[in-house]
């Protein structure tokens, strides 16, 4: 085995070319680490926005760095007092920070969890941080039976998994994209209402389709103007998540405003598990990929060579799902 590997290299903060594959060193794993072969890597909308510089506030990274976190491979080799039986087994894991965009990556062994019988590894890894994010919202939200539930964002890799989701547990949802294919996409995993948030004027359907009473329940994934306008047509009383942010900043929203009509707000900070009581594991995200309750949308898979691609494709709004990364 060579001492050396290739990686994706963010080399400045800047747009989607500062991105360099270059070789790099193997990492070794430490006591309480393995290191694993990644073979596939997600990618999800704040690693374009870390990239460009922004988030500093609750992103510590400085270029030149490896990108990514969320990877699947196969574990390699172990540090110190890790089991050996975790060579050779087929996993889903996270880095420490940052580190998964190359051909080998080191993380711990506790936070392995090894691919179900039955499940692909593509979906694994597609499944893993969406799945996560989406179950940990749906511990936190009401009861969604019967509810009149907005999405935005609804044809990104998590909005179609929470789409899925309030349509299980018996809400009417009603999920916002862009353009007619992404419209298309929720439509096809049983959303009741399709409403285009590119259109001006967007907010008069969620009003129309909730009998002027606005939305119970908001999963609010677009951030900026469009999750504002998403506030403004929260019911009295309903409950708003603000926790997308690709449109360069979260929802804003007047927080006397949402006192006065009694609308509880959850932001970033409630989606840390640090910061919360969540109940949601790993293996429950894989368990309920396995049994069909999570079905993740995945576009494309790019080579690491074209990892550039596809943060221009992210940022551009291309993707109908979600991206992946093919290291090996």
């Amino acid at each position: 085995m060579t001492t050396t590997m290739r990686a994706a290299v963010v080399t400045a903060f800047g747009d989607a070319g500062v991105i360099q594959i270059q070789d790099l060193p193997r990492p070794v794993p430490a006591a309480g680490e393995v290191l694993v072969d990644v073979q596939l890597t997600d990618l999800i909308f704040v690693e374009t926005a870390i990239r460009a510089g922004q988030h500093g506030g609750f992103f510590d990274v400085t270029p030149p760095y490896v990108p990514g976190n969320s990877f699947g491979g196969v574990v390699r080799a172990v540090g110190a007092g890790v089991s050996a039986d975790w060579i050779g087994k087929t996993v889903t894991g996270r880095t420490a920070s940052f580190g998964a965009h190359a051909e080998q990556a080191v993380a711990a062994a506790d936070g392995l969890h090894e691919v179900p019988e039955g499940l692909t590894l593509e979906t694994a890894v597609a499944v893993s941080g969406d799945g996560y994010t989406a179950l940990m919202l749906e511990e936190l939200v009401p009861d969604l039976t019967g509810k009149h539930v907005l999405i935005t964002a609804a044809a990104g890799g998590m909005g179609i998994l929470l789409v899925q989701l309030a349509h299980r547990a018996g809400a009417h949802v009603i999920a916002a994209a862009r353009g007619r294919a992404k419209l298309g996409l929720v439509r096809a995993h049983h959303a009741d209402v399709v409403i285009d948030y590119s259109q001006p004027g967007w907010e008069k359907s969620v009003l129309e389709a909730t009998n002027g009473a606005g939305a119970d329940i908001v999963f609010e994934g677009a951030g900026g103007t469009l999750g504002a306008t998403a506030f403004t047509v929260t019911a009295d009383h309903g409950w708003f998540s603000a926790h997308g942010a690709p449109s360069g900043g979260f929802a804003a929203y007047d927080e006397a405003d949402a006192a006065r009509r009694g609308i509880t707000v959850k932001g970033i900070l409630d989606l840390r598990v640090d910061t919360t009581t969540t109940t949601v594991s790993a293996d429950e995200v894989l368990r309920r990929a396995a049994a069909g309750d999570l079905v993740p949308v995945v576009d494309r898979v790019y080579p690491l060579a074209e990892l550039a691609d596809a943060h221009r494709a992210m940022t551009g709004r291309e993707l109908v799902g979600k991206a992946l990364i093919r290291v090996s």
